[in-house]
């Protein structure tokens, strides 16, 4: 379980009196998740998720949560962050920035359909539409300069044929015009354990907390990698094509996306292939972490590079 701040039943109890929230019933680890410390908490009220911040200051917390209501408050199926008794959003537990916001309803999913993945452009769609009118904005913690710098200090650690692949991407990586691309307020970790599902409707998107100002087609990119890709690396055409097409349905892609798209994955996968790779090499102190396998998304890297045309007439 991913749980780097420990929080007792006797730690929450006074630290919840100054929520309207009722008495503390349950305190439980969340499992799920490799950068907060995650709880769910019910009370006589209801059901919340409680989360202790180990990556990001109180200072940068303010643009998340706020984003979380402005999107929750037009429709997104998205946590909503509960004040305390002042209207204060954040607070400090055991050391650590804390905020509750609203458990949603649903459960992740494992093995997506081509049903559920079209349900997914949809939602991502609505949401980069509801987010056109946010006007807090964030650096992006995962941008150009964050993945050149991880690049340099693992490169060493891989084997020849790793480093070239590596190259060619950070190559096509500076070719990637992103200005041409629309941009707004993306999710930027759109994976299957960050949505919530309640039959093949989306109950919840959770964990914004890499939500920045990015180009769509980044967001588009980071879900297809993940709810779209078979076990070997490859992606399914259906499922993609289920997605993009409920994504254009509500947003239309461009012509600039359009031509963008086969890099867009490459650079999507890098990102995630470095940031497992750097936590294998260089993983937080933690108690009872785990870190996701980089092995994964270097496949996914590895075939989306070998398969630029089968990429290309993907396209919706």
């Amino acid at each position: 379980m991913s749980v780097f701040t420990t929080v007792s039943v006797d730690e929450l109890t006074p630290w919840l009196s100054a929520y309207p929230l009722g008495q503390l019933l349950e305190l439980q680890g969340i499992a799920s998740g490799i950068s907060n410390t995650n709880y769910f908490v019910t009370t006589t009220t209801g059901r919340y998720v409680l989360t202790l911040f180990e990556e990001h200051s109180a200072e940068e917390l303010p643009y998340f949560l706020n984003l979380m209501k402005h999107l929750a408050e037009r429709g997104v199926p998205c946590p909503h962050p509960v004040m305390r008794s002042d209207g204060v959003l954040l607070d400090d537990l055991n050391g650590k920035p804390a905020a509750l916001v609203t458990r949603l309803r649903g459960r992740d999913i494992s093995e997506p359909s081509v049903t559920q993945c079209a349900e997914l452009g949809r939602v991502l769609a609505n949401m980069h539409m509801a987010g056109a009118s946010f006007t807090g904005s964030t650096h992006d913690s995962r941008d150009v300069l964050w993945r050149e710098a991880t690049a340099k200090s693992v490169f060493e650690l891989l084997n020849a044929d790793d480093q070239a692949m590596l190259m060619q991407t950070m190559q096509r990586q500076a070719d990637l015009d992103i200005h041409a691309l629309p941009q707004g307020v993306i999710h930027a970790d759109l994976f299957r354990d960050n949505v919530l599902f309640d039959g093949d409707k989306i109950g919840g998107v959770i964990d914004f907390y890499y939500a920045c100002r990015g180009a769509y087609l980044y967001d588009v990119a980071i879900a297809v990698n993940d709810w779209c890709v078979n076990a070997d690396g490859s992606l399914d055409d259906q499922r993609v094509g289920a997605l993009l097409k409920a994504y254009h349905l509500v947003r239309p892609f461009t012509e600039a996306e359009h031509a963008a798209w086969p890099s867009m994955l490459s650079v999507a996968a890098l990102r995630f292939w470095l940031s497992r790779l750097k936590d294998k090499h260089y993983p937080q102190a933690g108690e009872l972490t785990h870190a996701k396998d980089p092995q994964h998304f270097q496949k996914i890297l590895q075939w989306s590079i070998t398969h630029q045309a089968e990429i290309s007439a993907m396209w919706i």
